[in-house]
C-alpha cells in the first residue's frame, strides 16, 4: 500500500495530537481519582466498584466521557478527508482544528465549572466536525 506522503503529513500531525489530548483525559481523570481514592485503588483491580465522589475528579470524569463521544467522529472523518482527498482550500483540515482547539479549550471551562461559554465551545467543536462532513462531499 502506497502512503499519501507530504499530503497527509498535516492529518497525520493533526491525529497525533488529538491521541495526546485523548491521552490527558485519561490521566486527568487517573491522577484526580488516585488522589482522592489512593494508589491502592488504582493498583488493585476496583472489584468493590468504589468510584470517586469528589467535585474535581467527577468533572475530569464527565470531560473525559464528552471527549470519548466524539472523538471517534473525528478520527473517521479526518482519515477520510486525508484518504479521500481534501479541496484546495484545506476545509477538512481546518475543521479538524477546529475540533481539536475546540476541545483543548473545552477541559479548563468545564474543569473550572463554567456555565453557558462551554456549552458554547463544545457547539463550536461540533461545528467543526460538521466541515468535516461538508469537506468529504466537496
Amino acid at each position: 500500500m502506497e502512503t499519501l506522503g507530504a499530503a497527509a503529513t498535516p492529518y497525520m500531525t493533526l491525529l497525533a495530537l488529538s491521541v495526546v489530548l485523548l491521552v490527558f483525559h485519561v490521566l486527568m481523570q487517573g491522577v484526580l481519582s488516585t488522589r482522592e481514592l489512593g494508589s491502592q485503588w488504582n493498583a488493585g483491580p476496583r472489584d468493590e466498584g468504589l468510584e470517586p465522589k469528589g467535585k474535581m475528579a467527577g468533572r475530569a470524569a464527565r470531560a473525559s466521557g464528552n471527549f470519548r463521544e466524539t472523538y471517534p467522529a473525528f478520527v473517521g472523518l479526518l482519515l477520510g478527508v486525508a484518504f479521500a482527498g481534501d479541496d484546495t482550500f484545506r476545509l477538512g483540515l481546518i475543521g479538524g482544528w477546529i475540533w481539536l482547539a475546540a476541545r483543548i479549550v473545552y477541559i479548563p471551562l468545564y474543569m473550572g465549572g463554567v456555565y453557558y461559554i462551554r456549552s458554547l465551545v463544545w457547539t463550536v467543536s461540533l461545528i467543526g466536525l460538521l466541515i468535516m462532513t461538508i469537506a468529504l462531499f466537496r
